[in-house]
């Protein structure tokens, strides 16, 4: 796949030229010939001594979200997480609240991906049929994307947290890539790296779908909506593809996602 200059954005001085890096990763693409990959960040944290579980030991992430709209004070996720903590397999989850609409969702972490399986099919649908709304729910392979997460300082993966995040970006590509490390995350990686206010990103790769995503966290809200509005765009409509972005407030959450273990919070 070429890169077409019309859809290129504009860099900072300091990262490197766009049109070279995609050059150079859609030839990587073609030559393992796969779909076309996408950069995206996800942050968490070592895993918190509630698990007792190392940090190593997920093997499936969920990414949910209910179609509801209320402030995250209004959001009974006190019940919700002992109810949780009982999900066979359940590791940790971030709990997420969204900017601007105030939906409610988290991104997981599991033992295993049937496990995974079974809370998105069992019990998460259940959950929003009580609260009498729609919902959204992924599951991705944490094995295929764990030295690309790695080199992104994830949290999931055991990096330290540098600083409580004042935001979160959850982004989806619609590209197929299968396996997940024949794309050019090694080249995406250094650019990422140089986006304003980044602390750190968990790879996240569709189960059965090979669609490729991530997980960021940011120090402000203002550098997660540059981020989202602004940088992710551009990348997606050079690779012709359509994207899912999310932005969410982290400090409401702080609370509720520290009493489930969350690994950004140390």
């Amino acid at each position: 796949m070429k890169s077409d200059a019309k859809h290129t954005v504009d860099l900072s001085p300091t990262q490197i030229d766009r049109r070279e890096f995609l050059t150079f990763a859609a030839a990587g693409l073609t030559a393992t010939g796969t779909g076309l990959l996408i950069p995206s960040l996800a942050d968490a944290g070592p895993l918190s001594q509630k698990t007792g579980t190392h940090p190593m030991s997920q093997k499936s992430f969920v990414y949910t979200e209910l179609q509801i709209s209320a402030p995250f004070d209004q959001v009974p996720w006190q019940q919700i997480n002992e109810t949780i903590k009982t999900k066979p397999g359940f590791l940790n989850k971030t709990w997420l609240s969204g900017v601007g609409n105030n939906s409610a969702g988290g991104i997981y972490a599991f033992d295993s991906i049937e496990n995974a399986q079974a809370f998105v099919t069992d019990y998460f649908p259940a959950e929003a049929r009580n609260f009498g709304v729609a919902q959204t729910t992924r599951v991705f392979d944490a094995t295929a994307t764990t030295d690309a997460s790695i080199d992104m300082n994830s949290v999931h993966y055991g990096a330290s947290p540098t600083a409580a995040p004042a935001a979160f970006v959850y982004t989806e590509v619609q590209l197929h890539v299968l396996p997940f490390d024949n794309g050019p995350w090694r080249a995406f990686n250094p650019v990422l790296k140089q986006q304003p206010g980044l602390l750190s990103k968990t790879w996240l790769s569709g189960l059965h779908t090979g669609t490729v995503g991530g997980f960021y966290a940011f120090d402000s809200l203002e550098n997660a909506r540059k981020f989202a509005l602004d940088y992710f765009p551009g990348e997606a409509k050079t690779l012709n593809a359509a994207f899912y972005t999310r932005v969410f407030d982290a400090p409401v959450t702080e609370a509720a996602s520290r009493d489930m273990a969350s690994p950004f919070y140390g």
